[in-house]
């Protein structure tokens, strides 16, 4: 007899076929986003818990514990992604457009919403030296890119001189935000995003910043 395998004794026995939607570890994922959210807006970031945030989104600890290994990770992931849809790079034709847009609509999130959370982060980032890495490469550097696309569009239209070192530019922006922000002796709102605007504009044009008169 011979004991050459049949074709269907080489088959793998588990053939089953792929479920369709998206894995139920990806609905999960997405349920505690969502819950991390609305706790936040709900009792700010100090409140915020490991095991509230699994009771909302109906896990257990050890399946957000899988993914993140502190509140702060998924406050962050959390709050990046959103921030990501909810504040799209503006186009509009003109550096000045583009930048007031920008930073507008960041400093209204801040001012309304995000400003407790992002303190928040910071604290843990000065204390927890890998958890600021994950802060920088996982928002900052991302809204860093953002603004580089709008400075290159102004180098494009020649609004931007070719010299321009843009990462210079995006902190020139990022340090009276984070100031103000951290500090709070200030108030992050339209009219501190025209003079930042008017301020940067002029350092990128090669020539000294004009001020803004009260509105």
């Amino acid at each position: 007899m011979s004991l050459s395998p049949t074709p269907e004794s080489t088959k793998a026995p588990a053939e089953a076929k792929v479920p369709r939607g998206r894995p139920r570890s990806e609905h999960s994922h997405e349920a505690i986003l969502d819950a991390v959210l609305s706790l936040l807006e709900a009792e700010g970031y100090g409140a915020l818990t490991i095991e509230g945030v699994a009771r909302h989104a109906g896990v257990g600890k050890q399946t957000i514990y899988r993914w993140w290994k502190c509140k702060a990770e998924l406050v962050l992931e959390a709050y990046a992604n959103h921030a990501a849809s909810k504040l799209p790079v503006p186009d509009r034709g003109s550096l000045r457009g583009d930048l007031e847009a920008f930073l507008t609509a960041g400093f209204k999130r801040l001012t309304d919403i995000s400003a407790p959370i992002m303190r928040g982060l910071m604290a843990d980032a000065v204390h927890d030296e890998e958890f600021r890495a994950v802060l920088l490469s996982a928002f900052i550097a991302k809204r860093a890119e953002a603004l580089k696309q709008i400075f290159e569009r102004g180098m494009a239209r020649g609004e931007v001189t070719a010299a321009t070192d843009l990462d210079f530019a995006c902190e020139l922006i990022f340090g009276p935000m984070w100031y103000r922000l951290l500090l709070q002796n200030g108030r992050l709102d339209a009219r501190f995003a025209r003079q930042l605007t008017a301020s940067v504009m002029a350092a990128v044009k090669g020539c000294p910043p004009t001020g803004e008169k009260d509105k």
